[in-house]
């Protein structure tokens, strides 16, 4: 974790070897330089403090190591309070974690964006009494708030090397995952979840040029659709992301498949006016349209991979012009 290795060798080179003609060409890729072992211990740390249920004291820890984190690299970093109901019409204190560097709120930057907390419930197990256990939130969660968190040592770096990409505002959305537990209300309602987003898109002061949500992105067999809000609100920037990742040679990844409507932090923040790109694991196959395991007590470690964060970070900052 140290950043004199970054010094050392700011960008790492990749080849890719294309067959044309009988022959072969080689075509030099730059790869920002990102440290998925880095980030995937990012992920164990959040784990450590146990499930980062709101209010909780696991969950204020956790929000307070975030912010700690970002001021050693070097990020202006703001805790953002709010009240909004819950699914049960109660006042719910949210706290949500923003980030700048440098003073990069002076011009329009790109929005970075995660939620910390995890869901209260395990509504997806089978039997009816473990539902009401925590969710651990391995890849809900905490994935994204790795890679965001290995983006910002990464980008402190870079300017500690001289080099300077896009200005950025990092925010950790708190009470995305509070919504309504339908399986004992007996009723959804969407508004209820994505509470953090939902303050934070009322009351931004920020010029923000575009927004990029990261939700579940650290599982084996991730897969990144194109997201229908997201293409709907924001496809120009979304098309930017999936050629990057394309070009990354990450195209088995981020497909050209589109999800139908997910209610996700970035909806909240394209409703804002600001256009935002979901990248979310979706899997059409499974009952829910995620993972097997998602909502359950088996999103642990065991459903995170080194190389889908190594991915998805290469793909923000490569975004970010790095």
């Amino acid at each position: 974790m140290k950043k004199g290795l970054l010094a050392l060798s700011v960008i790492a080179v990749g080849f890719l070897f294309v067959q044309c003609s009988g022959s072969t060409r080689t075509t030099t890729v730059q790869r920002p330089h990102f440290d998925s072992d880095s980030a995937y211990l990012y992920v164990a740390r959040q784990l450590a403090f146990g499930p980062r249920v709101p209010n909780s004291e696991a969950h204020t820890r956790c929000m307070l190591w975030i912010g700690e984190e970002l001021k050693r690299h070097h990020f202006d970093v703001q805790y953002q309070s709010g009240v909004l109901p819950n699914y049960a019409g109660k006042g719910q204190v949210l706290i949500n974690i923003i980030a700048t560097y440098k003073g990069s709120d002076t011009i329009p930057s790109v929005l970075l964006a995660a939620h910390y907390d995890t869901r209260p419930w395990t509504d997806n197990e089978a039997e009816y009494e473990n539902r009401f256990t925590p969710v651990i939130g391995a890849n809900d969660g905490a994935s994204g708030v790795a890679v965001l968190l290995e983006v910002a040592r990464q980008i402190d770096a870079y300017n500690e090397a001289g080099i300077k990409g896009q200005p950025v505002t990092l925010v950790f959305f708190d009470l995305e995952d509070s919504g309504t537990p339908a399986f004992f209300t007996g009723v959804q309602r969407e508004d209820t979840w994505c509470l953090g987003s939902q303050w934070w898109a009322a009351n931004n002061h920020q010029a923000i040029q575009y927004g990029i949500v990261l939700d579940m992105v650290g599982a084996p067999d991730a897969q990144f659709p194109k997201e229908y809000y997201s293409a709907q609100y924001a496809e120009n920037y979304q098309e930017k992301i999936w050629r990057k990742a394309a070009s990354l040679g990450y195209g088995r990844l981020f497909v050209q498949d589109y999800t139908m409507p997910i209610t996700d932090d970035h909806y909240y923040v394209n409703l804002s006016g600001i256009p935002c790109v979901d990248i979310i694991h979706y899997d059409a196959h499974t009952q829910t349209g995620f993972a097997d395991w998602w909502h359950t007590q088996k999103d642990d470690l065991q459903h995170i991979d080194k190389a889908t964060l190594q991915a998805v970070g290469e793909v923000i900052l490569s975004c970010l012009n790095y």
